[in-house]
């Protein structure tokens, strides 16, 4: 599980992510409100830890942004401040729950098992969600997101996409492509499925460093983060 800590005390950040490492997770630490929103733009994260109180872009207002285009993940408060005007505060903005400071680090802990245990998909739902590197395809809602961002795809695009991702980095020809998508209703020595590919990578690849789409020159595509 990837943490991603929002906090500019230097000492409890070190601390904390120490002990989270030490439980298992990854932590990364972001010092202030405006580096965490670009971080979260490139990178995938199971949990947002934010305190208020930091630099730039406060954790309220950082938690808000998130929420704009990730209704999912979960987002805890760690923060000095401890009235019921700060937590309503917190909640109207979305945040799942409210630490305040000082606080044992065991609490913290099961604050967020129970939070990802929440977030965690049925096996029934897991099955319709393919997760690729940083991209998210979910097939019940047709919906794709890479990281944390949802990309409009039209349905044939989304089609072609999910059937690639279903391939688990094989590589699938054209003609297998039309069988699939197209079900062969146009002519498979068009260049359709180029066209598409390239759709697919100017929306899914083109503002992103690690390219998933990829041409297996004389055989056709595959989708894969190597």
């Amino acid at each position: 599980m990837n943490i991603l800590l929002l906090e500019d005390d230097l000492i409890l950040s070190a601390e904390l992510c120490r002990f989270l490492e030490s439980n298992h997770f990854t932590c990364d630490k972001i010092y202030d409100g405006e580096t965490f929103l670009r971080q979260i733009k490139n990178n995938t994260y199971d949990l947002y830890l934010l305190d208020i109180n930091v630099p730039k872009i406060n954790g309220l207002d950082v938690c808000q942004t998130i929420r704009s285009f990730d209704k999912n993940t979960p987002i805890i408060i760690i923060s000095a401040y401890g009235d019921i005007s700060d937590k309503k505060d917190a909640f109207t903005r979305l945040a799942d729950d409210y630490l305040v400071k000082p606080f044992q680090f065991e609490e913290l802990l099961l604050r967020m098992n129970s939070l990802l245990r929440r977030k965690a998909p049925s096996d029934a739902t897991d099955q319709d969600i393919i997760r690729i590197d940083d991209l998210i395809i979910n097939k019940t809602e047709q919906k794709v997101y890479r990281a944390g961002n949802e990309i409009a795809l039209t349905l044939k695009e989304f089609q072609l996409l999910a059937y690639l991702a279903e391939a688990q980095g094989r590589t699938v020809s054209k003609q297998q492509i039309t069988e699939h998508v197209w079900e062969h209703n146009f002519n498979t020595n068009t260049n359709t499925v180029e066209v598409y590919i390239n759709f697919l990578r100017k929306k899914i690849d083109k503002d992103f460093k690690v390219k998933l789409i990829h041409t297996r020159s004389g055989f056709g595509y595959y989708l894969s983060p190597l």
